[in-house]
């Protein structure tokens, strides 16, 4: 059996829909398991065991009609057996409508009904305690009669990768025997970001409990403006213990770095699932308008740690698309004195 499986776009979203192949090689070792993804994103799957082939949905096929066509002639080309959208959005539905496969599985809608012959109802409520990202993707696998079975994502870095990552931090002389800690100070974009002032406390914070504490930002070059914006905003004792000028000029370079670190903290994002792919703890401030529970799940809960505002103060379910429209108001709300005290507790089992 031939199976495509496919997610564009967010690299979180590529990673986290990765156990879908670990769960398909345990039940049918020999099936032939390819990955539709955005070139952008192979660096969190790569050298992934359980994934046979890359097809990569690249931007010059998006922007294109006539190799939009071309792209979904070669899909039919390839003759699937099985496809598996989890994307489910106008490109894949395109894909897998033409695919010619006998089993197309999606997500249930009432409009796109007619493109899959197996349609799966997302849950709102986890039932295994997982996070509902996790659960609601393992659930496209029962019409292919596969039982549940629990898989967290994961990054398969390289012995070369992890050493020159370790020869990397020696030159900025980062002591391994102190706490290292990636820090996540921006969002996958400015609404998504807990406010500047507001991060520049938490920081200070984490060096007044943690005085030996290494700080390591998160940032790629575009966004430098940012991220040293929330640098001037801290105390001179927590500037000192930032490494403002060591981060990865990859992504590869970043994960490999992560890999040193005790925990990651900060936005919720993809840099989140990454380190938790990496089995690093992560303390994570969500953005107001996202569920948690659609990220974070209950048995996360010994190692990770997961702050919204709805766990501070009264949030109704309008509240989160109010806060789609206006999340600054709602994060002007979200006080570090808040946060605080679920920080140190953080801290302080790692």
């Amino acid at each position: 059996m031939k199976v495509l499986i496919i997610q564009q776009k967010m690299i979180g979203d590529v990673l986290t829909s990765s156990i879908l192949f670990e769960a398909l090689k345990h039940q049918y070792p020999n099936y032939e398991l390819h990955y539709l993804i955005n070139t952008h994103t192979l660096p969190v799957v790569e050298n992934n065991p359980y994934i046979d082939k890359y097809i990569f949905f690249s931007p010059d096929i998006q922007k294109s009609y006539l190799k939009l066509i071309s792209f979904i002639k070669h899909i039919k080309n390839s003759k699937y057996d099985v496809v598996i959208d989890v994307y489910g959005k106008i490109s894949s539905y395109l894909i897998t409508f033409c695919s010619g496969a006998k089993i197309k599985i999606g997500y249930h809608k009432k409009y796109t009904s007619f493109i899959y012959n197996n349609s799966v109802k997302r849950i709102s409520d986890s039932e295994s305690k997982v996070s509902l990202a996790i659960e609601n993707r393992l659930r496209l696998l029962k019409p292919l009669h596969i039982p549940f079975e629990l898989i967290t994502p994961k990054i398969y870095l390289k012995k070369d990768e992890i050493q020159q990552a370790k020869r990397h931090l020696e030159t900025f002389k980062i002591n391994l025997s102190k706490p290292l800690y990636m820090i996540s100070v921006l969002g996958s974009q400015p609404n998504k970001t807990y406010p500047a002032v507001y991060m520049a406390q938490l920081l200070d914070h984490i060096v007044n409990e943690k005085p030996n504490a290494q700080l390591l930002f998160n940032y790629i070059p575009k966004q430098i403006k940012e991220a040293t914006e929330i640098l001037n905003l801290c105390s001179d004792k927590t500037k000192k213990q930032v490494f403002f000028n060591l981060f990865g000029k990859s992504l590869r370079d970043f994960l490999s770095l992560t890999l040193y670190c005790d925990a990651l903290i900060g936005n919720e994002g993809g840099a989140v699932n990454m380190a938790k792919a990496l089995e690093k703890p992560t303390f994570i401030i969500f953005n107001p308008s996202l569920n948690k529970l659609n990220w974070f799940g209950e048995k996360e809960t010994n190692t990770n740690c997961a702050v919204h505002i709805s766990d501070f103060i009264e949030f109704e379910s309008v509240d989160y698309e109010k806060a789609k429209h206006n999340p600054e108001a709602y994060y002007l709300k979200f006080k570090p004195e808040l946060i605080k005290p679920k920080l140190s507790e953080f801290l302080f089992r790692n």
